[in-house]
């Protein structure tokens, strides 16, 4: 039994790169949507926020010195472009995907109604929400955020590429352990970064609980929609 009816999922566009340089990586883009199936299989509903980083990385070197504002509004075409592979590799594998826009380009994708995508989330569709919150000077860890809390999503799941959050740097110190579970207060107590401070923030008052894990580990998306002892969960 899932111990979740409605979850948001934070990806990164670094996530979608698997070994690449920068682009989207079949392979990868494939399997993530398998991991999103087998819970969607389970009566989950899913809303996904998608970053852009491994697009706009690809073209970041020609925004050195471009206004802060236009630079992000780039950014936010980077992850329709992101959305739009995932929508269809989700249609590929028999889920039934809406892409949602924060900005406005109706020719490609529809725009982010409230109402609209509790609709689709209701009716079993997995909703992409793309362009982060429509807004420079925002990250799209604070669109997972206020999507999440839109929607009533009972937790935000943010996929990165290590397993959790843990007491130092695994790479660097042999002797790091993995917090299994930690308060909002504990983590800024703790100075540990877990997402920006504005999307922290926003989960801590909206008491929507954070579980960080890792997108990588097969089965993982699972094992956390299960209530498995996965990742490091956040909590007020």
């Amino acid at each position: 039994m899932p111990a979740y009816k409605r979850i948001l999922l934070k990806l990164s566009g670094e996530a979608l790169m698997g070994d690449d340089a920068f682009g989207i990586n079949r392979a990868t883009i494939v399997r993530m949507v398998e991991e999103i199936a087998e819970v969607t299989r389970m009566g989950v509903q899913v809303a996904v926020v998608i970053g852009g980083g491994n697009i706009f990385r690809g073209v970041a070197g020609g925004s050195v010195g471009m206004d802060r504002a236009t630079a992000d509004y780039m950014g936010m075409l980077a992850t329709v472009m992101n959305a739009l592979a995932l929508g269809d590799t989700m249609d590929k594998a028999g889920l039934i995907a809406r892409v949602m826009s924060a900005i406005g380009i109706e020719r490609v994708v529809e725009p982010y109604v409230r109402p609209k995508a509790l609709q689709y989330l209701e009716e079993g569709k997995v909703v992409v929400f793309a362009a982060g919150t429509g807004n420079p000077f925002f990250t799209t860890d604070t669109a997972a955020a206020l999507r999440g809390a839109e929607i009533g999503a009972e937790i935000v799941l943010k996929a990165t590429k290590v397993d959790g959050v843990y007491t130092a740097d695994p790479k660097k110190d042999l002797t790091a352990t993995r917090y299994t579970s930690i308060t909002f207060d504990e983590a800024i107590g703790k100075n540990l970064e877990v997402m920006d401070a504005t999307a922290f923030a926003l989960c801590r008052d909206q008491k929507l609980p954070i579980k960080i894990f890792s997108i990588f580990k097969h089965g993982a998306l699972k094992r956390v929609v299960m209530g498995e002892d996965e990742g490091t969960l956040v909590h007020v």
